[in-house]
């Protein structure tokens, strides 16, 4: 199978907060809130969701395509992706913009505050797919709103299955946008807040979306995730135990990663889902959202502890 990942491509810019942001917000004055935290700590790491899903992928042993827009500045981040499984030749190199830049503190509860500043990323709109070969699966992951537009609506004129990830851009975009973006997708992504805010903002009900979607993933942290299909009881699959929480960036994509892999390879939901939940578990160990590694041995061991010998069995087999 050849999964077509798009969306965002950034530099993290992660920074740790000794305190909690709930401590600094007063309920009375969060009409004008104007707040400056001071941090210990700043990392800048390679980013952005549709780069995060397919290094995952790639750790994996498959061959993801990156679709996606960046600026000049990009040479040491393609050959970093290259190294590790990733096909770059779908990545639209501007001559105007910087590639985006993500910006994230993380207080000790793991909350966190972001900005993104999109840059290069303004110009996926103008990528076609179409001259990008054959593709199985469309993942359509945060990016600019209109690229995500045309990517899905390209997918339905011609037949290509796709998995909605809108998450963060859910915020900006209003409810047309959230049906054309979500309606016929393949699988539908998205954390326990998202999938509230998917419902209020396109106006349809659970039942609804189920009606539209083919598969509904719904994250939920350390509860694991639970995933739906029409006319069907829902699957709850447990999180997998984590050796240590370091920082939270990445951790969703890298679960998307490991869920796609096993549909690619053609394993069933609930594996899907166990494979994810390991892949965030890695994420979670370390900070940046590519910074973990995937060791055949470890990654096995881990998965007959959390989910039995016939996952490791059943995964093993796909594993290089």
């Amino acid at each position: 199978m050849r999964i077509a990942v798009t969306g965002s491509i950034a530099t993290d810019h992660l920074m740790t907060f000794p305190g909690r942001f709930s401590d600094q917000l007063l309920p009375d004055q969060l009409q004008q809130v104007s707040l400056s935290f001071l941090v210990d700590e700043l990392e800048i790491r390679r980013g952005g969701i549709a780069a995060n899903i397919s290094f995952g992928l790639g750790g994996l042993g498959l061959n993801p395509l990156l679709v996606g827009a960046v600026g000049t500045d990009f040479a040491d981040y393609r050959a970093w992706l290259e190294r590790h499984g990733v096909d770059c030749s779908g990545v639209h190199v501007s001559e105007l913009r910087h590639t985006a830049r993500f910006m994230c503190t993380t207080d000790t509860d793991h909350n966190q505050m972001a900005s993104f500043y999109a840059g290069a990323m303004s110009e996926a709109r103008n990528i076609e797919l179409a001259p990008l070969g054959e593709i199985d699966l469309v993942v359509i992951s945060p990016n600019d709103p209109e690229a995500m537009v045309r990517h899905t609506d390209e997918c339905r004129t011609r037949g290509i299955a796709f998995a909605a990830d809108p998450s963060q851009q859910l915020a900006r975009m209003d409810g047309a946008e959230v049906r054309s973006l979500i309606g016929g997708a393949a699988y539908l992504f998205t954390n326990e807040y998202e999938k509230a805010l998917c419902e209020q903002k396109s106006g349809w009900t659970d039942a609804e979306i189920l009606d539209r979607v083919g598969v509904r993933v719904t994250t939920l942290g350390s509860k694991g995730v639970v995933i739906d299909r029409k006319d069907e009881p829902g699957l709850h699959v447990p999180a997998a135990p984590e050796v240590r929480k370091v920082e939270p960036t990445g951790v969703g994509d890298a679960f998307r990663a490991g869920f796609l892999a096993a549909v690619a390879w053609g394993l069933g939901l609930e594996r899907a889902a166990q494979l994810g939940n390991l892949v965030a578990a890695h994420a979670l160990e370390t900070a940046g959202g590519q910074e973990y590694t995937l060791v055949r041995e470890t990654l096995l061991t881990r998965m007959g502890e959390a989910y039995g010998a016939e996952a490791a069995e059943e995964i093993a087999v796909h594993l290089r």
